[in-house]
């Protein structure tokens, strides 16, 4: 990678969001001789702290100004909350109330971190970015820059990094990709960081404290119908599709003789909610899926595996698949039926520990359509 030639001094900006892991890899990149500076990104002002009453933003950045200061580094502020709104949340509650089941982690990267804070940083006239992701990158002999997975498995935030260009991930180094999470809270105290002890955030920024379903209600109107089962009884009423994702069990809101409902399909012709009692009811399992908004990282369609691991969601384990490309778009084929896949996910694409790229599930076929399909074809 350019930045291990022995030039000591070239610039890194490295987001600090007031963490534990962006502060170690600050130090890490300080201790290797760089000239680094950090990087506060305000996505979002609203959501107030249960303890302080003051917007966590605040209090998070207070943190990065604190290891800043223990580093001896500046400190640089980036106000992108207007954006973050139209680029992410806008966008968000757009697809949710189109019954889909969007990823804002991955838009954010995609938009903010490696968008708008990597653009900023290259116009300021620095060489690098730096975050505190778990995930490395290395780049061949042709200068292709290739993801791969963090070292530590629990860790691993590859999932949320594939939508990243060769522009971006040319100039973007993650420190602690080739630690563990203990490994960084040991540095961070033999450091002496402010950050060491500090717990990992949780959640969506945006949300804070608010229950998702309510929080959704403030931008999205109620659209009520009803709660039926697979073959139309109904059981009750929802307040609108987009308000649930498939597999969801808890919050459906419907008792009866003290049994386990899972939502197993959204009827938006109807305005249907679709339930069903048992976790491995066949409904809720899917072995195809078509996918729309194809990225890929280092390879080219003709140059990918036919055969790959694809996850769908974070920290799922990833399944075996076939890709069959299709003009923007491409089909993926399971070895076997997968369990709640929901339109609008993140479907991401594996081969070994490389992270190829992936896309974004537009509609699926359930398992017994396909097992039907293929005992027909046999």
């Amino acid at each position: 990678m350019f930045w291990r030639k022995k030039s000591p001094r070239l610039k890194i900006l490295v987001g600090m969001s007031g963490g534990v892991d962006s502060s170690v890899s600050a130090a890490l990149l300080m201790r290797q001789g760089y000239d680094v500076c950090g990087g506060f990104i305000k996505n979002w002002s609203d959501t107030k702290d249960l303890w302080t009453g003051e917007c966590a933003w605040q209090a998070d950045r207070r943190d990065a100004i604190r290891v800043a200061a223990k580093l001896d580094i500046p400190l640089r502020t980036f106000d992108f909350e207007k954006e973050y709104r139209s680029r992410v949340l806008d966008r968000m509650f757009q697809e949710y109330q189109q019954g889909l089941t969007p990823n804002p982690d991955v838009l954010c990267n995609e938009e903010i971190k490696f968008g708008l804070f990597f653009e900023a940083a290259i116009a300021l006239g620095f060489d690098a970015v730096a975050t505190g992701h778990y995930a490395q990158t290395k780049i061949d002999q042709r200068e292709v820059a290739h993801l791969y997975k963090g070292k530590d498995p629990g860790k691993d935030q590859s999932y949320f990094l594939h939508r990243l260009s060769q522009s971006v991930l040319t100039k973007t180094i993650f420190p602690i990709g080739d630690l563990t999470k203990k490994r960084v809270r040991v540095l961070a105290k033999a450091w002496s960081l402010p950050t060491a002890e500090k717990p990992d955030s949780q959640g969506i920024c945006f949300i804070g404290k608010l229950d998702f379903h309510e929080f959704l209600r403030k931008r999205i109107k109620e659209r009520p119908g009803e709660i039926v089962t697979a073959d139309g009884k109904v059981l009750g009423r929802h307040d609108g599709l987009d308000a649930y994702t498939i597999g969801q069990r808890q919050g459906i809101g419907v008792s009866r003789d003290r049994q386990a409902w899972y939502v197993a399909a959204k009827d938006r012709e109807l305005n249907r909610l679709i339930i069903v009692p048992r976790r491995d009811d066949p409904l809720l399992f899917s072995a195809e899926a078509r996918l729309s908004r194809l990225h890929l990282i280092a390879h080219t369609k003709a140059t990918v595996p036919k055969a790959v691991d694809v996850a769908i969601r974070y920290h799922q384990k990833p399944e075996r698949a076939k890709i069959a490309f299709e003009s923007d778009m491409c089909s993926i084929r399971f070895r076997r039926p997968i369990w709640a896949l929901a339109p609008g996910q993140s479907a991401v694409f594996y081969h070994g520990n490389e992270c190829l790229g992936g896309g974004e599930i537009m509609e699926k076929l359930e398992a017994g359509v396909f097992l039907a399909k293929n005992e027909k074809a046999e």
